[in-house]
């Protein structure tokens, strides 16, 4: 049976457009996301650690089971608002 998986190193994809794309289960390490835009993207069960978030803006996001840090947002955002 044929491996399926792909290793890329040291490649450069500024600028680049990614539509219909199915990156499931991909590993990203050392990667510069910095200005890059996201729009109709699914990131259930995503992790992300050690990242860099700030001036990170979202908007009309699912938050359903999101935590930072282990707090689940809904409820941050809840306490924002009473």
């Amino acid at each position: 049976m044929p491996d399926d998986s792909r290793t890329s190193i040291d490649i450069a994809l500024v600028g680049a457009s990614f539509s219909d794309a199915n990156l499931a289960r991909a590993k990203f390490s050392n990667v510069n996301l910095t200005g890059a835009r996201f729009a109709n993207v699914a990131l259930t069960g995503a992790a992300f650690d050690n990242v860099n978030l700030s001036g990170v803006t979202v908007t009309d996001a699912n938050l359903d089971g999101m935590t930072i840090n282990g707090i689940l947002v809904t409820e941050l955002l809840r306490a924002h608002e009473g």
